[in-house]
């Protein structure tokens, strides 16, 4: 149907009877644009394919289906980890977005709405941006290589002894308190 760049679709010309269908398959050039912007070491086979449909008389929905193979470094060892994604998609574009409680005059800054599918509703609905949103959602957070484990490395000032892994769990201390207690009880 269409390849990046997309043009937004204008609410005022979106049909309130029938879904507005949209196909999205970028180009090599996309493909490389998002992945530089994703911080990807590779992107292939992404497609973003839906419909945008009345909600109500003001509301919209837009729901899609992302697909795309991602390839990113390894939190390990750097080595490129290859996945695919297939994530549904669904954001509610609402004319009246309704105000979470503490959200005026807060000093903590803006919090986020308890339904983060919500959009407020302007003018246009870009599924294009949608779909590089719904793209870096997906990305998993950690990617591993087959095999590739964490090494324990151990610093500390000379002469002392170093503080392990093991040295911080929570209860190492009692688990050595309580073996200290046993040798005593058996003297």
């Amino acid at each position: 149907m269409s390849n990046l760049p997309s043009q937004p679709l204008r609410v005022a010309d979106l049909s309130t009877n029938k879904p507005t269908r949209f196909e999205l398959i970028p180009d090599e050039a996309s493909l490389r644009a998002i992945a530089e912007e994703l911080g990807l070491l590779g992107l292939r086979k992404l497609r973003f394919k839906g419909e945008v449909a009345a909600s109500g008389k003001r509301d919209w929905v837009l729901k899609a289906q992302l697909g795309a193979t991602v390839t990113q470094p390894c939190v390990v060892t750097l080595a490129p980890v290859t996945t695919r994604l297939e994530e549904p998609t669904e954001r509610r574009f609402v004319a009246d977005l309704p105000e979470q409680e503490g959200d005026a005059g807060s000093e903590d800054g803006v919090e986020m709405h308890e339904d983060d599918s919500l959009e407020p509703l302007g003018s246009h609905i870009d599924p294009a941006a949608v779909m590089i949103e719904a793209l870096s959602l997906a990305l998993p957070l950690y990617p591993r290589a087959d095999g590739a484990e964490m090494a324990e490395t151990n610093f500390t000032e000379p002469g002392k002894a170093a503080m392990t892994d093991e040295d911080t769990k929570p209860f190492a201390g009692l688990a050595a308190l309580r073996d200290q207690l046993g040798q005593k009880g058996e003297d």
